[in-house]
This record gives C-alpha cells, sequence and structure tokens, in this order.
C-alpha cells in the first residue's frame, strides 16, 4: 500500500502511469494502457468514482476495474467532512484496523491522506456484481440477519480493548481531539432542521428532537457497559449487498465516523433505519437474539441480553440526530431531504416504542 502523500490527487487526474504504478507497489506486475472514470454511488461527504483499466500486459489477476473514494466536490459537504476528520479518519481505518475488524471490507490497494488539506485518495476492489444498498428501500429480513452476523464481528473484534483510546483519529477515545461541536451547536442544528423541515415532522418527532439534541453529548458518553470498535453510520447506504447476479452478501463501507462506543448503538441504528417498522417490531427479539449469540461466538462473555436490550433501546439517538445535523451541514439534495427524514422518523418511533427519553 502506498504510504507517501506526495502523489494524492483528484479523480480526473488518474491516468494510465499512475494506476500502473498502483498496481505495481501492490505486487502485480502489469503496465496500463487506459483508464476511463465514471461516478457512482450516492455519498454525502466524498465522492466514488468507478475505474475501467484496460491493459497493455497484465497477469490473469489483475482488476479490471477498482472503485476510488475521494474529497467531495461540493464544498459546504468537504468542509463538514474536514472539520470532523471524516477523511483522515477513513484513511487510517484501512491502513491500521481493517486487518483486525473481523468485518467484512472491500481488498483496499491504495490508502492515502494528506494531513494539512485533507486530500486523500481511497482505491478498493469493485464489489460488482454486488450492489449498494439504498436507505430509502431498505433491507430484506435475511439482510439484516446478515448484516448483524457482521456487526457483531466488528464489536468482538476490539471488545473492551481500550488500546483505542491511544489513537486520536478513533472517535470517543481519550485521545481524540475535540471537533469543536459543543451541545449548543446541536441545539442550533436542530432548531434550523425543524424550521427548515416543520411541514414535515409529526409532533411526536418535534418532541423527542427537543429532548434529545440537549443530552446528545451525554448519552455518546454513557458508557454503562464494555465499549468496542463501532461503526457510528450503521446503513444500507454503507453497505454492499449481493444481487441476483452474484456478489458476497454484504460488504460494509463508509469507515468516515467509527468510534470506541457502544455495539448496541449500531444495531439499532440499523435496524430502526433499515427495516420496516412492522417487521422490525415482529422480528425486533429474534434479530437481537442472533447479534448476542454471535459476539458470544466471537469471544465476548461480559454482556448479558438485558444490557443489550437497554442499551440499544436508546441507540436509535445516533440515528435521529445524525440525520437532522447532516441534513443541515452537507450539500442539499432532494434524496438527501427523503433520506434524512425517514431517518429521522424510523428513530423516534424507535426510541417511542423503547420509551427511550426515560432512559
Amino acid at each position: 500500500m502506498m504510504s507517501s502523500c506526495a502523489d494524492i490527487r483528484p479523480y480526473d487526474r488518474i491516468d494510465a502511469a499512475w494506476m500502473t504504478a498502483v498496481l505495481r507497489h501492490a505486487g502485480i506486475d502489469a503496465t496500463v494502457n487506459r483508464v476511463t472514470a465514471q461516478p457512482v454511488g450516492t455519498g454525502q461527504i466524498g465522492d466514488s468514482v468507478r475505474f475501467r483499466i484496460e491493459y497493455a500486459k497484465a497477469p490473469e489477476i489483475a482488476p479490471s476495474s477498482l472503485v476510488g473514494k475521494f474529497p467531495s466536490s461540493n464544498p459546504e459537504s468537504r468542509a463538514h467532512a474536514m472539520r470532523r476528520a471524516n477523511y483522515l479518519r477513513e484513511v487510517r481505518f484501512y491502513q491500521h484496523l481493517a486487518s483486525s475488524a473481523r468485518i467484512q471490507t472491500p481488498r483496499c490497494w491504495l490508502a492515502d491522506v494528506d494531513e494539512t488539506t485533507h486530500d486523500f485518495v481511497l482505491l478498493m476492489e469493485d464489489l460488482a456484481p454486488a450492489e449498494q444498498g439504498d436507505q430509502l428501500t431498505g433491507v430484506s429480513l435475511d439482510q439484516a440477519r446478515s448484516v448483524l452476523v457482521q456487526a457483531a464481528k466488528l464489536h468482538a473484534s476490539h471488545w473492551g480493548d481500550d488500546s483505542l483510546d491511544d489513537l486520536s483519529w478513533v472517535s470517543n477515545s481519550k485521545a481524540s481531539p475535540s471537533d469543536g461541536t459543543s451541545e449548543q451547536r446541536i441545539v442550533s442544528l436542530w432548531e434550523g432542521f425543524k424550521s427548515r423541515y416543520r411541514s414535515w415532522l409529526r409532533p411526536d418527532w418535534i418532541v423527542v428532537g427537543d429532548q434529545i439534541a440537549p443530552n446528545f453529548y451525554h448519552l455518546v458518553r454513557l458508557h454503562d457497559g464494555p465499549r468496542c470498535l463501532a461503526h457510528c453510520d450503521f446503513r444500507p447506504d454503507n453497505m454492499m449487498f449481493a444481487s441476483e447476479r452474484g456478489g458476497k452478501p454484504v460488504t460494509v463501507l463508509d469507515w468516515q465516523s467509527y468510534a470506541y462506543g457502544l455495539g448496541a448503538t449500531d444495531v439499532a441504528y440499523f435496524l430502526a433505519g433499515a427495516l420496516p417498522s412492522s417487521t422490525r417490531r415482529r422480528a425486533e427479539q429474534d434479530l437481537l437474539s442472533l447479534y448476542h449469540r454471535t459476539l458470544i461466538e466471537e469471544g465476548v462473555h461480559d454482556y448479558d441480553m438485558d444490557l443489550l436490550r437497554r442499551q440499544y433501546g436508546r441507540g436509535g439517538y445516533l440515528l435521529f440526530m445524525t440525520a437532522a445535523a447532516a441534513a443541515m451541514t452537507v450539500g442539499r439534495t432532494s434524496r438527501g431531504d427523503r433520506m434524512f427524514l425517514q431517518m429521522l422518523g424510523a428513530a423516534a418511533e424507535h426510541l417511542l416504542e423503547h420509551d427511550a427519553c426515560k432512559l
């Protein structure tokens, strides 16, 4: 993997010579003849591009395509990502944590970042014919089961691992600097969200937000049980699922927000937002049991179901406030509006069902 910041460049400047150097550094003795780029995905704070590669010479194992990730072309989204160190955090994941995280992630061919400018490039395997999930469409129960198994593997990989507290680029670690977002700022973002979207908001959603916003960082810091490596934006848009044409069952992407926190928050974030509420209610206990059972199989033995249920019950707070804050800080799009409202409404319903405001 390249480690120098000397040749980080935007996707429209990636050429055959650059791709040849990357592949040769990765051990592929190939000469690239031509590279073509096509934007893919629906990322909010990063741009993804598929590169089709034509070779002058190459072994059979040389990839015919790769997917790259780059800073957002939207200035507002890029500024938000830089302020929160999202780009740096994702590169550091692939450089230092992906190999131990146990969860299914794409093979990374190149991960590099300039810590001064936050310019970065990630070059990863093309997971097609797997297809990106869609927050607005949701997932099937079978897909949800596969995701929870992956979640348990991730959480078990660094369960109670206080060495994460020494890493400044892991959110919520003791070494991580503040991103400058105060509780007052969270309240301000929530008030702005209410003003912009009021005609779409149910009164009970507003009640939930009014209770969560001033207590958000209290909830983030509430560690009533072992912490672990948690994804913290665990939703279908950040996953690839097998299609009818093939692909791995589920692969998890977008490692820009991970933290040393509570795994049950990932579980609530995903189930509340990715399943219709009626389906979630019907399958919830079986899904939680699957997650807990997989934790045990992965070596976790200090976590009981009662604590899981309690943490899961309030875990939707992060989905709720992520939707509200992101809607006010990234570039606005029609799909983004629909997605953030879906996330917020689903989280509010989950929190109300579990009487989480009392918790």
